[in-house]
């Protein structure tokens, strides 16, 4: 990245206000010092031909080798003195400033060697502002766990973290007007994506490169309205991503903005082009997000939560015509976990519905000037809504890469199949001293329009199907992993995972590990 071009893309984000901070998944045992130092050693066996879909997915990039394999995972940490929503600057030991760091490696060892950079970040707080700066385990959205789901649509933590800077109000703060009834949480973050391949239809001039640097833009906000300790909560919000980059070098004098101007466009989703300009009118970059909505009451013994993200991607969702798009879920609480000495005690169960299948892509769906929505496939960037070659969002929407030759794949399409439908169920808890976390997802796919009986569309133009059809499948994919403390600060455990059907490889895997806290 250029160094002016660097500085520039920090000092926009400084000049913003930041208001929601994602969620991170959590480890099985849940007690986390503030700070510390843990390894982890692991090996076992998974299948040959590919790791299975839970113990790839949703792992923040940190995954095992095929075949025969051992792993060690080295993290180094620094949380908050308190942590969870601001209470104030007495409540936080008298001052309004804290720091903390988060530093992970993995190295595999099997049929190669293998490392990977899972987390290197720093953050500073001040009251309920923070700033960080580097590669996070971040996810985006609402949902009821985020070890427990089977993934946000924006970003689920199925890929590396990218870099990026970002100011949020990392947790909800409470306004302190109507009785404390609305709080709010939201961020506003860049970050840099590294080069990505271009379709060469794309450029407007001519060019020996069409590997172009490409960069994030990242925003949300959510709103709660309950009071403390009130037992109904409302949530609502939205989260908008967009990957963009390298406009002057595919339109030339046409594209009249700077980095900057550009930026602005991106940041507030506007269209450039107009009448005359040889450049198509439409938003710069590639956009996708959510709109979010849930609901929460606490029963005394059990809480229950509801909630449902509603996707967006080129437009479709400002005429509601790919409203019944979503993932749905709810979630079950035991408010008396651990309370007692029982042997076996559950904590949470998750229940989720997705279904993807609709992107306003029917014949007889409300035309929009867009077409269909194409989730996570772009036009102009061949790997879309991925980061090295993995997905952002959901793993349920899945990359040609991942899934057993010979079905049918328009080559344009970097995700093979985003018309899905899926039923998931996740649930943890406690038995005889481990605690235990297990997920099992059966999904049907039906690939893309582009290789459906309708073809893609533009508004009311439906192109040529794709040569061959994609013929629906069905999958399932489960996992259960268990932790248990042996000795002062060790740890034991060991995952199991399987994958059966037609469009993932059939296999399975079997993983133990050790780990030590210091």
């Amino acid at each position: 990245m250029k160094r002016h071009t660097f500085y520039t893309l920090m000092a926009s984000c400084c000049l913003c206000l930041s208001i929601s901070k994602t969620q991170a998944q959590v480890d099985l045992v849940d007690s986390v010092p503030r700070k510390g130092i843990s390894l982890d050693l692991q090996g076992g066996y998974i299948s040959s031909k590919a790791v299975p879909f839970w113990m790839r997915s949703n792992q923040y990039g940190s995954i095992p080798l095929e075949g025969a394999s051992g792993s060690m995972i080295a993290r180094a940490y620094q949380n908050y003195k308190v942590q969870g929503e601001w209470q104030g600057k007495a409540a936080n030991g008298g001052t309004n400033w804290d720091w903390g760091y988060g530093l992970e490696g993995r190295a595999n060892i099997g049929k190669e060697f293998q490392g990977q950079l899972i987390d290197a970040h720093v953050k500073v707080r001040f009251a309920m502002f923070e700033a960080r700066l580097g590669r996070s385990k971040d996810v985006m959205g609402l949902n009821g766990d985020t070890l427990l789901t089977s993934g946000n649509f924006a970003v689920s933590g199925n890929a590396l973290g990218v870099p990026k800077f970002e100011i949020s109000i990392p947790e909800y703060y409470r306004l302190p007007w109507f009785g404390g009834l609305i709080s709010f949480k939201g961020n506003f973050a860049n970050g840099y994506m590294g080069a990505y391949d271009m379709n060469p239809n794309a450029f407007l001039v001519k060019n020996t490169d069409y590997r172009l640097q490409t960069y994030l833009h990242q925003k949300s906000l959510y709103v709660r309205l309950g009071r403390h300790m009130g037992p109904l909560q409302l949530y609502g919000g939205f989260n908008h991503q967009a990957q963009w980059g390298g406009e002057s070098e595919r339109y030339g004098t046409a594209f009249d903005l700077n980095f900057l101007q550009t930026l602005t466009y991106v940041t507030l989703g506007k269209a450039y082009g107009a009448r005359g300009n040889p450049i198509p009118r439409s938003k710069i970059g590639n956009h996708q997000g959510s709109i979010d909505l849930g609901a929460s009451y606490n029963l005394g013994d059990v809480s229950i939560m509801l909630y449902r993200q509603t996707f967006y991607d080129v437009g479709a969702l400002s005429k509601l015509a790919n409203i019944r798009d979503g993932l749905n879920g709810l979630t079950l609480t035991n408010n008396n976990f651990k309370k007692t000495n029982k042997s076996f005690d559950w904590n949470k169960i998750l229940v989720e519905f997705f279904y993807s299948k609709d992107q306003a892509g029917y014949p007889w769906s409300k035309p929009t000037a867009s077409g269909d929505e194409d989730y996570y496939n772009n036009s102009e960037y061949y790997e879309g809504w991925s980061y090295n070659g993995v997905g952002i969002g959901t793993p349920l929407i899945v990359t040609a890469k991942s899934v057993k030759p010979n079905q049918a794949h328009s080559p344009n399409d970097f995700f093979i199949s985003n018309r899905v439908i899926s039923g998931h169920l996740g649930a943890k808890g406690y038995l005889y001293g481990w605690n235990v976390a297990t997920k099992a997802t059966l999904s049907r796919h039906f690939g893309t329009y582009a290789t459906s009986e309708f073809g893609k569309s533009t508004g009311r133009t439906f192109h040529t199907p794709h040569t061959e059809r994609f013929q629906p499948v069905n999958q399932l994919s489960f996992i259960i992993q268990a932790e248990k403390k042996l000795l002062q600060n060790t740890f034991v455990g060991g995952s199991f995972a399987v994958d059966h059907g037609r469009l993932l490889y059939n296999g399975a895997g079997l993983l133990v590990n050790i780990r030590r806290t210091f």
